[in-house]
């Protein structure tokens, strides 16, 4: 009961946020853009709403993770209200938690938001709803849980400033991971072990991006998705642990 308070706390702080409406207005209006622009182009006008509206979702959902998340220990840091907090009986792990689900309700509203938005502009353009745009979208979802997360731990031990760069280049360099891979294997030995290090350890995110299987229509089944499900909430979990123990023992005298 303790970490929902905290989250229903941290979702109403978290809709006095301009930054917040402003990316979501963006977000709609990237989306709905490519109604205009389905008109110039020549070509397949389906593909071309399916892949910019879910690289909206997706791009706008990570700079809402960024901006919001990187503020969630932060933010309590600046006003002087981590010293109330740590002094009341509440695990420094509950209020952790509590901060990130309230940030992920609030992701998931205003992925509910846009994809009304993604939905309407398909039935508007006749484009065909097929169980492969869902099963995108709750894998974007899905991305968007561990990026909340990677944001969270940066924010335990740095500034808001540097947990914006790490976690943006986490999200880069995790979209990178297969051109990783094949990089190190042109470089010598103790290069290829350090870009293998950095491979295994960070979050492979192509495993979310589903955008070519819908705009191919290539066949994404339930056991793949049961794994990738799987893969996201393990490290997203092992991102709050690692959290969870660094806040723990971050001295705030």
């Amino acid at each position: 009961m303790r970490i929902l308070s905290i989250a229903l706390n941290t979702f109403r702080e978290n809709l006095r946020e301009k930054l917040l409406y402003n990316l979501l207005v963006f977000a709609l209006l990237m989306i709905g853009s490519s109604i205009f622009l389905s008109r110039i182009t020549l070509g397949d006008h389906h593909r071309l709403i399916l892949d910019l509206g879910l690289a909206s979702i997706n791009l706008f959902g990570v700079l809402i993770a960024i901006f919001v998340g990187i503020g969630l220990v932060s933010k309590e840091v600046d006003r002087k209200t981590i010293y109330t907090i740590v002094s009341k009986p509440i695990p420094r792990y509950e209020f952790l938690l509590g901060k990130y689900c309230g940030l992920v309700i609030t992701l998931f509203a205003n992925t509910i938001v846009m994809v009304v938005g993604l939905l309407i502009v398909l039935q508007v353009m006749d484009v065909p709803i097929t169980s492969l745009v869902f099963k995108s979208l709750a894998l974007i979802f899905l991305e968007l849980m561990v990026i909340t997360a990677v944001a969270v731990l940066f924010s335990t031990f740095t500034s808001a400033t540097l947990s914006a760069i790490f976690t943006l280049a986490v999200y880069v360099i995790g979209h990178l991971s297969g051109d990783l891979k094949e990089f190190a294997k042109k470089l010598d030995e103790v290069s290829q072990m350090v870009v293998n290090a950095i491979y295994y350890t960070l979050p492979n995110l192509e495993r979310f991006n589903l955008k070519g299987h819908v705009i191919h229509h290539l066949d994404f089944g339930m056991a793949d998705m049961a794994l990738t499900l799987a893969y996201g909430l393990t490290y997203a979990a092992f991102l709050l642990l690692l959290a969870s123990v660094i806040f723990q023992r971050r001295d705030f005298q």
